[in-house]
């Protein structure tokens, strides 16, 4: 790993060059894998690299590279991905390493990549062959309802096939008819219904092509795909500890679903919510959480603005989650942009809520779609922490 660690010191400057030359060999040696990419590839040339430093910075910690490498294999089903793809991108990916190393491209550091890149892929494998026995690569799900909410928001509600078996809390990716092969992130924003029926809250983000479809082109009848649920921001059912939930943007998508859960469960925890926003215009879905506050005795909703003076609470979510408490007792749910997600914890770790208290949805898988940014910066394309 020393050897692998200090080659990418070596190739990383030369990371965007590198990424077009692995994909065109590739394309040019294994021309049917192209059908598998979107036309436009800027965004996947980028998450061959964030894939290989992710896997290089998880090896010191084997549990997290192998759940890291089985959610990459499970979520590559949906791309048609089989295991004779796997060579393939092996070979390539060694082919270029070696030419952007250089002269630090030794018979050793050959070895040593080549049994990193065994590992990992055969864990990918194995998750996605194992997956494949329990449920499709995708679901079709048809558009039954899309209502704007203003702002570049709107609320999408699909009716997959078949059902779609997920958890609240957890999220989906989603691709549309218009942009096919470019999938994005979205959490469910309800509990399971009786009907099926999933809803997602998506705002069109500026150059986002997928969202702004969603919002500005998508109508009931058209026909989305759904790659499997995955994410671990789901309640523990042994806990019957109090909630702390805080949610940026439409990062209250998967804790409203949370909070309907708990509703449907009547196991009655007690529910402290922040909501936040830039503006107070950005700032949706209050009134319904409200309505749900007066429905349920167990729901406290607090609301605050960081970058506009209004009566109420004002500053970054993080700051305002500070003044209140204490939450040591209670688990801690956090979805929004990632700084705000990282801000949070800091300030929660530094009053002494345990860390396995504080949950939220993984930033790995969609890391690799879009650079992180800083809290209440404009929301990613993946519309998830």
């Amino acid at each position: 790993m020393a050897l692998i660690r200090s080659s990418l010191t070596v190739v990383e400057p030369q990371a965007a060059e590198m990424a077009v030359y692995f994909y065109a060999i590739l394309f040019v040696r294994y021309p049917e894998v192209r059908g598998l990419f979107p036309p436009e590839m800027d965004v996947q040339r980028d998450r061959l690299l964030r894939a290989l430093l992710r896997i290089v910075d998880l090896v010191d910690h084997p549990d997290h590279l192998v759940q890291f490498c089985s959610r990459l294999g499970r979520d590559h089903r949906k791309f048609g991905t089989v295991n004779a793809h796997y060579a393939a991108v092996g070979e390539c990916l060694l082919d270029s390493l070696a030419r952007f190393a250089g002269p630090a491209w030794t018979p050793e550091l050959a070895g040593a990549w080549e049994r990193a890149y065994t590992a990992a892929s055969r864990t990918m494998m194995l998750a996605a062959d194992n997956d494949a026995r329990l449920r499709p690569a995708v679901w079709d799900a048809r558009i039954v309802g899309h209502r704007r909410l203003g702002h570049g928001l709107a609320e999408i509600t699909v009716l997959p096939a078949p059902e779609y078996p997920y958890i609240p809390g957890q999220y989906a990716s989603v691709e549309t008819p218009w942009w096919p092969k470019e999938w994005r992130y979205y959490s469910p924003a309800n509990a399971p219904r009786s009907d099926s029926t999933l809803t997602f809250h998506v705002r069109a983000v500026t150059g986002g092509r997928v969202s702004s479809a969603l919002v500005e082109h998508a109508q009931p009848g058209h026909l989305l795909r759904l790659g499997p649920p995955e994410g671990d921001m789901t309640l523990n059912a042994e806990s019957r500890r109090d909630l702390l939930c805080v949610a940026g943007g439409t990062g209250l998508a998967p804790i409203k679903a949370l909070i309907e859960q708990i509703a449907a469960d009547h196991t009655e925890r007690r529910v402290d919510l922040f909501v936040g926003a830039r503006t107070g215009q950005e700032l949706y879905g209050l009134d319904d959480m409200l309505r749900m506050s007066q429905r349920y005795h167990w729901l406290n909703v607090r609301a605050a603005v960081s970058h506009e003076r209004i009566p109420g609470t004002e500053g970054n979510l993080p700051d305002v989650i500070a003044q209140f408490g204490p939450w040591l007792r209670h688990d801690v749910f956090l979805s929004g942009p990632p700084g705000m997600i990282r801000a949070a914890t800091a300030v929660l770790l530094g009053r002494g809520v345990a860390p396995s208290r504080i949950h939220h949805d993984p930033l790995d898988v969609p890391v690799l779609s879009v650079p992180p940014q800083s809290a209440y910066a404009q929301e990613e394309e993946t519309q998830l922490p």
